[in-house]
């Protein structure tokens, strides 16, 4: 008779709003599937216990964990290096443990554009993209990566957004522009797709962007990243608009076959995935 092993092996994510997070339920429903004794933790971690939060998951021995908001730039000063495309975004999402080092990778990126590119090609055209933090860059850079023609990132801050725009343009030579986002924002009549790359809208059905509603045109591709609620009011807004919607359910179950990958080396089934949270958010 071999001998039990009651120590499995461990994943998980470190973000602020960990309960409201609902990834583990979509991760362990494919570990289930798969018949893998692993298990993926949510970590409530505010910025200042995350350099004690990295150290503490090497030393119990994840394989690796997720970083959310607010960590997905500030993590990278506690990592051993970085993935090719991590390195370009300036931001990680998904760390994984190699030889005993925890290298960044960013996943998010390739999530959302597995989920574009089941809804229309993005190469030669006009995006515009609300936001310039981490999930923002992921985006950015993946889509400059596939021939996206011009980027016009429309952010708050003028600081990070004007980070954002010259690291497309140095890093991949891409026509990237700047909008400061002040008042209801109107959408260019040339943009063919308008992302939310923001957390506006998260876990707040009723919260929506400051966007003139009038220049959200029929057949315009509006996605969001913001998973839950699935129908977001830009979402929705898009919909009633005649406008072709794509929710951040997609992009949420795409990373999330890519990082099991990264961690484990299998191909786990995604319809189980996605299954999963739609069963969660009654959709």
């Amino acid at each position: 008779m071999s001998e039990q092993n009651f120590c499995p092996e461990l994943v998980g994510s470190m973000s602020e709003g960990a309960a409201g997070n609902p990834t583990v339920a979509m991760v362990e429903a494919a570990f289930a599937h798969h018949g893998l004794d692993w298990r993926y933790v949510n970590m409530e971690v505010t910025p200042g216990n995350l350099a004690t939060a990295v150290a503490g998951a090497k030393a119990m021995g994840y394989r690796g964990f997720n970083c959310s908001m607010p960590h997905k730039v500030s993590v990278i000063e506690h990592l051993d290096g970085m993935g090719e495309s991590a390195a370009i975004m300036g931001a990680v999402n998904c760390v994984v443990v190699r030889d005993g080092r925890l290298i960044g990778e960013n996943t998010d990126g390739k999530g959302f554009l597995k989920s574009l590119q089941d809804l229309v090609d993005p190469a030669g055209k006009h995006v515009v993209l609300f936001g310039a933090g981490g999930a923002a860059r992921a985006v950015a850079v993946e889509l400059g990566l596939v021939g996206v023609e011009q980027i016009t990132v429309v952010n708050r801050s003028e600081e990070r957004g004007a980070s954002l725009v010259s690291l497309l343009h140095e890093k991949l030579e891409m026509d990237a522009r700047l909008v400061v986002w002040n008042g209801d924002y109107e959408i260019p009549e040339d943009a063919e797709i308008v992302i939310n790359a923001t957390s506006i809208g998260l876990y707040d059905v009723d919260a929506g962007l400051a966007v003139k509603n009038d220049t959200l045109r029929a057949g315009t591709v509006v996605a969001d990243v913001v998973f839950n609620p699935s129908q977001t009011k830009l979402i929705r807004d898009a919909t009633e608009r005649g406008c072709k919607p794509l929710d951040g359910l997609g992009m949420l179950v795409n990373q999330g076959v890519i990082g099991i990958k990264f961690w484990t080396g299998i191909d786990p089934d995604a319809s189980v995935m996605r299954r999963k949270l739609e069963e969660l958010f009654n959709c």
